[in-house]
């Protein structure tokens, strides 16, 4: 089976989309998931995302931006992670993952910084297994900005 991890293309953002819409899905928040093409487009230069293509179709995504945090400096964030369900158990989601971390390594990063579902234990596994330290005691914080859904 032929498995490639590359940074996306906007060639690629039709699927990438599609993939968007699986996640929420499985957030169970479909509710949350307004982003268009034209948008995705538009955004194209603030936009990072590695695919991961199995046999010749994206089946994965892991979109990531970087952020500087005042305690410890550069870093980056990693905003999602998704593989199709037909795709899992192949390593994919791993592959995804390390290609943020070493281009963290890359760009002289001091960490990786994401957040995990309680719910979703098979993840919690996973990132301790890599070393990830799971922080239960701080909670995300969203405002919505006027004119924004």
């Amino acid at each position: 089976m032929s498995i490639t991890i590359r940074k996306a293309s906007k060639q690629d953002f039709p699927a990438v989309l599609d993939l968007f819409r699986e996640f929420a899905v499985f957030q169970k928040t479909p509710e949350k998931m307004h982003i268009t093409l034209e948008e995705l487009s538009e955004d194209e230069r603030y936009f990072q995302c590695f695919v991961a293509e199995k046999e010749g179709r994206i089946a994965g995504f892991a979109s990531f931006f970087f952020a500087y945090y005042s305690w410890t400096g550069r870093a980056v964030y990693l905003d999602d992670l998704y593989v199709q369900e037909d795709s899992r158990k192949y390593g994919i989601g791993k592959g995804l993952l390390f290609a943020v971390i070493e281009f963290a390594k890359e760009n002289r990063c001091k960490s990786v910084r994401w957040l995990v579902s309680r719910w979703n234990t098979n993840a919690i596994e996973f990132y301790r297994s890599i070393g990830a330290e799971i922080n239960d005691t701080e909670m995300g914080c969203v405002l919505s900005l006027p004119g924004s859904p």
